[in-house]
């Protein structure tokens, strides 16, 4: 349900704001602003290529770029950029990803630099704010521009591709394309009225492509969704160091100032906040690592997200263009921005600091199932003989293998393409699609090690007095299924996943 609207200004975009236009909680509205310097761009892009060779409005691209287009053949260069480089392969992407592309490309144009015709910011908020986005196959993009990607949502806005409507199910409900005027930023209900058109300007249809917009798009989701689950993650622990009698020794302020990282520090102080007034009676001299290492594991991720977050945003309102209009000198440079080098960096860092942070949540649950942690039965059961929750240990660590897989940098990978001119690739992309799935699985490991926490102050009779640790098992006591008899257990997964977002604002 939309419950505001987000002014697009080519500077101030955050990975917050495009999740909420994305999963379509806001929508969007064109400032003066962006419209006024993605206006000066176009207009100088175009006085520039009268008198000089411009990447892609008036020459080859890739390997083509020798190749001069003349004035007779410019009319169809572009249609046939826009038709050649529209053939991404696979499944298609979740319409929220294609969305958040659509924002950020706005967003991009808006900077100024692209020298694409302003005209078509606000048919892609019209676009936007209807539910329309374009079919983006899985394949095609390598971190240096997601040119299949926006070859496609070129094509849709020519009519020539069939718009995804706002009236379908994610992923298919292909509407087909009508024609119809500049639609306005503040339309109405999704799918409303014809879809968008705009008739792409043939010397505009690289600048318009050469965007890495479905890449910082899924990134952002992938880091405002993990920020949030991360800070869960540490309620989540902290409700499991109730439960297992662990010592609060190792998140003592004096043992974090003698090593003084930023998100280790935050970790310990917001346990210290949530435990403070609990009644916990230590069992042991020294916690195995799941709880007296976890600032120091679950810190680094704290801090690679914090990290990324300010990549990806840089990125965002970036005029990140090749060639780049350069309004004031009256000129066009020929540049690399178009390489997402730092944001599949960031994100390959993230994943496999999100990996370190994973394993230890499933180290907790193995703890959670051992008597002499807990006082229960083996695996929580209601009697010696019964599994209880022993399943959970397979389930979290199916999806902690799969975080491993995911960790693998894409950066070590390369490719050299279009003979031999465009040596090198990041693979930005793929680390996007992997920090999706890395953050996916999370969820998984963290229910898991919630319903085991849940469980076990429930059969101990030991639920938090008071304070935000109070709040948390509270939450999971209304969802989660009190019965302890052996049963399937994959509804109580279920449960937990989606009340995992609750526990972020209880993180202090």
């Amino acid at each position: 349900m939309t419950t505001g609207r987000i002014v697009i200004d080519g500077t101030s975009l955050s990975c917050g704001q495009v999740t909420a236009v994305a999963r379509g909680r806001a929508q969007v509205r064109v400032a003066d602003a962006a419209l006024a310097a993605a206006r000066a761009a176009w207009r100088v892009a175009g006085e520039v290529a009268v008198r000089q060779p411009v990447y892609g409005r008036n020459t080859g691209v890739g390997a083509n770029r020798v190749v001069g287009i003349g004035a007779a053949e410019g009319a169809g260069h572009g249609l046939r950029l826009l038709r050649s480089h529209a053939a991404g392969a696979g499944p298609l992407l979740a319409r929220e990803l294609a969305r958040a592309m659509l924002v950020v490309r706005l967003n991009q144009i808006g900077a100024g630099g692209s020298g694409v015709d302003p005209a078509v910011l606000p048919v892609l908020a019209d676009a936007i704010n209807r539910g329309f986005t374009p079919p983006v196959p899985l394949y095609g993009a390598i971190g240096t521009g997601d040119l299949t990607a926006l070859a496609s949502t070129g094509l849709c806005l020519l009519g020539e591709r069939s718009w995804q409507s706002g009236t379908g199910p994610p992923g298919g409900g292909l509407q087909a394309a009508g024609s119809s005027g500049v639609g306005s930023s503040d339309a109405g209900a999704p799918g409303d009225g014809p879809p968008p058109r705009f008739e792409v300007n043939s010397a505009d249809a690289l600048a318009f492509m050469s965007s890495n917009a479905a890449t910082l798009g899924e990134s952002a989701i992938a880091y405002c969704d993990l920020a949030e689950l991360l800070r869960s993650t540490v309620v989540i622990a902290a409700l499991s160091l109730l439960a297992a009698h662990a010592s609060l020794e190792p998140y003592a302020e004096k043992v974090h100032l003698a090593c003084p990282h930023p998100g280790q520090q935050w970790v310990a102080a917001s346990v210290r906040a949530l435990m403070d007034g609990a009644e916990v009676t230590p069992g042991r001299v020294q916690d195995p690592y799941g709880f007296r290492a976890f600032p120091q594991v679950h810190g680094p991720v704290v801090d690679a997200v914090g990290y990324a977050d300010g990549v990806v945003v840089r990125e965002l309102n970036a005029a990140g263009e090749n060639p780049l209009v350069d309004v004031e000198g009256q000129r066009v440079w020929h540049n690399g921005n178009f390489h997402a080098a730092y944001v599949g960096l960031a994100l390959d860092t993230t994943r496999a600091a999100l990996f370190q942070t994973a394993a230890l949540s499933a180290a907790r649950l193995g703890m959670l199932v051992e008597p002499s942690f807990t006082g229960l039965n083996p695996f929580q059961a209601d009697t010696v003989t019964s599994s209880g929750i022993m399943i959970l240990e397979y389930v979290a660590q199916s999806a902690v293998a799969d975080i491993r897989r995911f960790a693998t940098p894409a950066a070590l990978g390369n490719a050299v393409l279009s003979r031999g001119v465009e040596e090198h690739a990041g693979f930005s992309t793929q680390s996007a699609h992997a920090t999706s799935d890395a953050v996916s699985a999370y969820r998984v490991v963290l229910a898991c090690e919630l319903i085991a926490a849940a469980r076990a102050l429930r059969m101990q009779g030991r639920a938090p007095a008071t304070g935000g640790l109070r709040r948390a098992y509270d939450i999971a006591d209304a969802v989660l299924d009190p019965r302890m008899a052996d049963r399937p257990l994959d509804a109580d997964v279920a449960a937990a996943t989606g009340i995992l977002g609750e526990y972020a604002s209880l993180c202090p």
